[in-house]
């Protein structure tokens, strides 16, 4: 008898659960208006992307070509496949000491996974995911990009 009632309810969850699927589908069946496709070629200077999406990794710069980078390498040791690698230089300042700065901060785009695990790692805030997501190239090597701008320096007041 147990059976026959474990059987009957296994059909009745399995009509709810397609009653509850159906649901959605028909919400997005009767108000076509509400939920647009964006037709992506043709509306790239419409498009709008989500604020969570994920591009790649930059480093803003401000107008006096200035980033909040300190090289502590931080980004470089959370990156599950070494898609960041950071390259210091050692500074002396007017009063003998010396003062670590990034050289390069070199990013390999095909490799990332776009994880965003280097970013929420960063202690100053210093590199951050785009919104941009057309990367197709024919040469592999356009894929590494050095994120720091040549003759920039780190911002003052930014804590190492």
């Amino acid at each position: 008898m147990k059976a026959i009632y474990n059987y009957i309810k296994e059909i009745l969850q399995g009509i709810w659960t397609l009653i509850t699927g159906m649901r959605v589908t028909a919400k997005y069946f009767f108000t076509p208006w509400k939920h647009v496709t964006q037709q992506y070629p043709e509306n790239r200077e419409t498009l709008k992307i989500a604020e969570r999406f994920r591009g790649e990794v930059i480093m803003p710069h401000n107008e006096n070509n200035e980033h909040k980078c300190t090289g502590c390498g931080i980004c470089e040791i959370n990156c599950p496949n070494g898609s960041i690698e950071i390259i210091t230089k050692t500074l002396v300042n007017e009063e003998g000491k010396k003062k670590r700065a990034i050289d390069q901060h070199i990013y390999h785009l095909g490799m990332c996974t776009f994880c965003n695990l280097c970013i929420k790692a960063c202690p100053t805030g210093a590199i951050v995911m785009d919104q941009t997501f057309e990367h197709a190239v024919w040469d592999r090597t356009l894929l590494t990009k050095v994120l720091n701008k040549p003759g920039s320096k780190i911002m003052e007041g930014v804590k190492e």
